[in-house]
Formats: structure tokens, C-alpha cells, sequence
């Protein structure tokens, strides 16, 4: 039975594709969950649709991504914290906490999209990569600083 997917499916296919399955498989699996639809001429054009308005989607999302990708690099997230001996940090800096800084700077983003290899456990600079898009990549300077101390 052919079929159209309405949604990716790993290791099945890509949103919009004419695949061919099984029968059971489209109307006990994919049907009642709307993941397909019948592959009829009337639904082709339903699909080609549905594709044009979801490049749409895309472009307008991957400028708005670039654009922010612009504002970011340009920012430096400051966090302070206490240190021990050594410059080494009592806690770490985690993609939380760039998050939060981030908001006070009022850019409102979800800690996932943060990628930090493992937490920041000594003073310095480093370059922390956000992930605004599956093709925009921004990158953040972020600087762990003392925290001063209340003598």
C-alpha cells in the first residue's frame, strides 16, 4: 500500500514522501496516530500544499535565527562564583546558568539549546555554542569570574 507521511518517521521517511508499506501497518499504526495519509491523487495535492507552506515556515524560522545569532555573538554572559584554591570553582557553571544570565539580558532561551561539552569548573573565557536552529549555530563568550568577596 502506498502512503503519504505527514511526519518523519526514522528509518521509514521524511515528511511529504510516498512510501510503500504494509497494509496492516498503515491502518492499525500509522493512520490511527495521523502520521499518513492514503497516497490519492486528491491528497498528493493536499501534501504539495502542506510543503510549500512548511518551506515557508523554515525560511522565515532560519532568518529570525540568523538574525538572533547576530544579537549573541556580540553579547558576553558574566557569571560569578566562589573559588577555592587554585581558581578552581566551588560549584560549575552549567547551561542553566547561562540561560539565566541570558534572560536578565532579556533573551528568553531554553537551557537545551545551550551546548556545553560539560560543565565550567575553572575562571576564564570560554565559547559556548547555542543551537537556535537545525543550521544556525551561535556562538556566546562567556566569561566565570570570582565572586567578590564580602570582607
Amino acid at each position: 500500500m502506498e502512503i503519504i507521511l505527514k511526519e518523519t518517521i526514522e528509518k521509514l521517511g521524511t515528511q511529504g514522501q510516498v512510501v510503500r508499506v504494509a497494509a496492516g501497518y498503515a491502518r492499525n499504526y500509522l493512520f490511527p496516530r495521523k502520521l499518513a495519509i492514503p497516497a490519492t491523487p486528491a491528497n498528493m495535492k493536499l501534501i504539495d500544499q502542506i510543503k510549500a507552506v512548511a518551506l515557508k515556515k523554515e525560511a522565515a524560522d532560519r532568518t529570525q535565527a540568523e538574525g538572533l545569532a547576530g544579537l549573541l555573538a556580540q553579547l558576553t554572559v558574566t557569571v560569578a562564583r566562589k573559588v577555592g584554591e587554585n581558581d578552581v570553582l566551588y560549584g560549575s557553571v552549567t547551561a542553566m546558568d547561562i540561560a539565566e544570565d541570558l534572560k536578565r539580558q532579556g533573551y528568553e532561551l531554553d537551557k537545551r539549546k545551550i551546548h556545553l561539552e560539560e560543565p565550567l569548573k575553572t575562571l576564564g573565557e570560554y565559547s559556548v555554542p547555542i543551537k537556535l536552529h537545525h543550521d544556525v549555530t551561535a556562538q556566546v563568550k562567556v566569561q566565570v569570574v570570582a565572586e567578590a568577596s564580602a570582607s
